[in-house]
């Protein structure tokens, strides 16, 4: 009799475990990876690494008016390639100074224009990534009312405040950084830039927790680095990258482009 009721108690458990692990749909784990501002060209050489784990990604792209026909060209071949070319502002300007001009002034200053040049361009994103990390509730309901599907907002594993450190997260411990597939509009990625502090061993980490609980973990960087940064540089190392790519094809996760996410359904595998 004990032993058949020891038996029941570790079923018990392990069904509990499972219910609290799968908080996503069905085999629909997965990683979302973006990149943000103007690095086209960078970019645009990481397309072999991105072809080597047949990984799709999202491109944010700032001051689209500057942009040159060539590099329209590369992100038409990303586009091909099945990344999305989401949007970043006109001015990558600070939104919640920009709206207390009012809604339309910030709507004529950062999202028109940029919009503008995209559309020329032959792009139509739809979703966005707030510059800097920036924005309020009345940024984000005048950009969803303008037809933005998801709006990508920034986290950070640690921060310092003059060289003194605040505080220090595990990312498999950041709830916020994993999408339910809730068809939630408004999230969060986490920081991978060579300055976030972000060890292989805890990004191999937060890709097991996304599989275990059928989640998708939400990342994102800036330039394409080979060394360590110099003369103002900021990105993430390459390398890193391709870590993340290596561990998430080993675990069988999905990419996801962003809007994806929001698209997506937990209801259905």
């Amino acid at each position: 009799m004990f032993r058949f009721r020891y038996i029941c108690i570790l079923v018990l458990i392990g069904f509990s475990f499972a219910c609290r692990q799968k908080k996503g749909g069905n085999g629909q784990a997965g990683i979302a990876l973006s990149f943000d501002d103007h690095f086209i060209d960078e970019w645009y050489a990481l397309r072999p690494l991105f072809l080597k784990y047949n990984a799709r990604v999202t491109f944010f792209v700032t001051c689209p008016d500057s942009l040159k026909p060539d590099e329209v060209d590369k992100l038409k071949q990303l586009q091909k390639d099945g990344h999305e070319i989401g949007f970043h502002g006109t001015i990558h300007g600070k939104s919640t100074e920009l709206i207390t001009l009012g809604a339309d002034k910030y709507v004529e200053t950062e999202l028109s224009p940029g919009m503008s040049y995209m559309a020329a361009a032959g792009f139509k994103p739809t979703s966005y990534a707030h510059p800097g990390g920036n924005h309020n509730d009345q940024v984000d309901s005048v950009l969803l009312a303008h037809g933005f599907r998801i709006l990508r907002d920034v986290a950070i594993s640690r921060r310092t405040y003059r060289a003194f450190p605040l505080y220090t997260l595990a990312p498999r411990v950041m709830d916020w950084i994993y999408y339910e597939f809730d068809h939630e509009p408004i999230v969060d990625a986490l920081l991978i830039d060579q300055d976030s502090g972000v060890t292989d061993d805890e990004i191999k980490d937060a890709i097991e927790r996304a599989k275990e609980t059928n989640t998708a973990l939400m990342l994102f960087g800036h330039e394409p680095l080979y060394a360590a940064p110099v003369n103002g540089e900021y990105g993430f190392n390459v390398s890193f990258l391709e870590t993340i790519l290596k561990e998430a094809q080993s675990k069988k996760l999905k990419f996801y482009t962003m809007t994806e996410l929001a698209d997506t359904d937990k209801s259905k595998p």
